[in-house]
């Protein structure tokens, strides 16, 4: 106790007479289904690395987010800008567009061209600042590199004023960009892309870096055979997906001078610990611990190298999480809580011909699309109805179904706190629903669109840092977490 007091004091003087210093470089990793529980299985295993260093020297905490979350990018663009989804715009990965019908990547942009890729993306359509565009204003100078295993991720990390941004192709072995940042394709990707890294990594063989015996939650399966992977086949759910996107990052800040000189620079990583068989954040495999043990020897690697070349007390490393698939179905079920899907697809069509019964035989729905039913305004207004009417009918209708909590036309949602931070009135539909817990959304062709079913998932948060400054004592929310780097 007493030792603690004497740190909290020490932390306060050194605040009070300005002592800290903005560091030199800021790496940010944001690690798929990273969780506290997880953590605190594996602490035993951590002898040495980066989670072992963390763990024993960063400051600590878990992030709540205030709003839905699907298991997207909906908490990345959260982390990045500090505000809801009703504020920065990104609501889930893709969105229903009227004027064809058809769900869009929601960072799409035909202004721009790939580099080494087809996909055209942007960070246009977000419409808050993030937190490295934040950094950009503080710091005109500074240099600010994203690096990922999704092309969306990864722009939501760079932001609309990095460098440049870059992910990996899994099926060309190649890294590539997008040109809507000015230094398109960092030359680290390129000599790497030259080299063949990529290929040469996804040329091996996954199987258990410690006997099988020595995993906490082997399958069955695995205490009987073990598990083995071709890498080229599961390439970014291996460890060999983390371990490129640490060397980029390493041969980036070497080429760039990173943390070379008096203005802050930053690194944007995205990272994972989700196994090919997971169905779950929680682990439940020895893959799946393989995963974290490697990424545990891949940050060791990168804080080991940072410390030689620019020096322990020069950057600063925040490790976040990301929900991503949630708790297994199976967890749910053993405390009678099954999972249970509701087909949107399904529930469009009923809508259409309930609406056909009502009005006559006519295409009345558009679409549908995450939690929301869209309606063919243009025939609703070629016959003169009133919308408002029929929007009533259907969010009446849809109260009906079985895993429908709450239904509702699209402008009062507002009236609902969590829905009315979950949602954005750009990509927001005529009737709005939202479902009773153990329930998820799917598709016709039975594609989830929504993994995450824990009513108010958290994630841990890991900052570690060779400055002493004050920290938060208790949980913060996932729109404080820009505050604890950039102050």
């Amino acid at each position: 106790m007493r030792k603690t007091y004497l740190y909290s004091t020490l932390i306060a003087c050194l605040w009070a007479l300005g002592l800290s210093a903005a560091p030199r470089l800021t790496v940010v990793a944001v690690v798929d289904g990273l969780t506290t529980e997880n953590l605190n299985t594996l602490r035993p295993y951590w002898q040495q690395g980066g989670i072992r260093t963390l763990s024993e020297e960063a400051y600590q905490t878990t992030i709540a987010f205030p709003h839905l979350v699907y298991g997207g990018n909906e908490t990345t663009a959260t982390l990045m800008t500090g505000v809801t989804p009703d504020r920065h715009g990104y609501t889930a990965d893709t969105y229903f567009a009227r004027r064809d019908r058809k769900a869009h990547t929601l960072l799409e942009d035909e202004s721009v061209h790939g580099i080494g890729t087809k996909q055209q993306l942007s960070a246009k359509n977000l419409l808050s600042q993030t937190m490295t565009d934040k950094m950009r204003l503080a710091y005109p100078e500074a240099k600010i590199y994203a690096i990922g295993l999704q092309a969306e991720t990864s722009v939501l990390l760079a932001g609309h004023a990095a460098n440049a941004c870059c992910w990996i192709d899994a099926n060309t072995k190649q890294w590539v960009a997008t040109a809507a940042y000015s230094g398109g394709l960092p030359s680290a990707a390129f000599e790497q892309n030259k080299a063949g890294r990529i290929a040469t990594l996804a040329a091996r063989q996954w199987t258990p870096s410690l006997d099988i015996s020595t995993y906490e939650t082997p399958t069955a399966q695995e205490r009987k055979k073990g598990f083995s992977y071709d890498v080229k086949n599961v390439l970014l759910h291996a460890p060999e997906a983390n371990t490129l996107v640490i060397e980029l990052a390493l041969a980036i800040q070497k080429a760039e001078k990173l943390g070379m000189d008096n203005t802050p620079d930053v690194l944007m990583l995205q990272l994972n610990t989700l196994s090919p068989a997971a169905q779950a954040d929680h682990i439940a495999s020895a893959e799946h611990e393989d995963m974290y043990l490697r990424l545990n020897q891949d940050l060791g690697f990168l804080m080991e190298q940072l410390d030689k070349r620019i020096g322990r007390t020069n950057y600063q490393i925040l490790v976040v999480g990301r929900p991503i698939l949630g708790t297994d179905a199976q967890i749910l079920s053993d405390i009678h809580m099954p999972v249970q899907e509701f087909n949107i697809d399904r529930a469009a069509a009923l809508t259409g011909t309930y609406l056909m019964a009502l009005y006559g035989h006519e295409r009345w729905v558009d679409g549908a699309y995450g939690q929301s039913i869209f309606l063919n305004r243009t025939l609703i207004e070629q016959k003169r109805l009133s919308l408002e009417t029929i929007q009533r009918q259907v969010a009446n209708f849809l109260m009906d179904f079985e895993g429908v909590q709450i239904a509702m036309p699209g402008h009062e949602t507002m009236r609902y706190p969590l829905l009315g931070a979950t949602l954005c009135k750009r990509h927001i539909g005529d009737v709005v629903f939202m479902l009773q817990p153990g329930w998820r959304l799917m598709l016709d062709d039975k594609r989830v669109m929504d993994h995450v079913i824990d009513d108010n998932p958290s994630s841990p948060l890991l900052l570690w840092s060779g400055t002493i400054r004050p920290m938060p004592q208790d949980q913060i929310d996932a729109t404080n977490v820009a505050d604890l780097i950039f102050h």
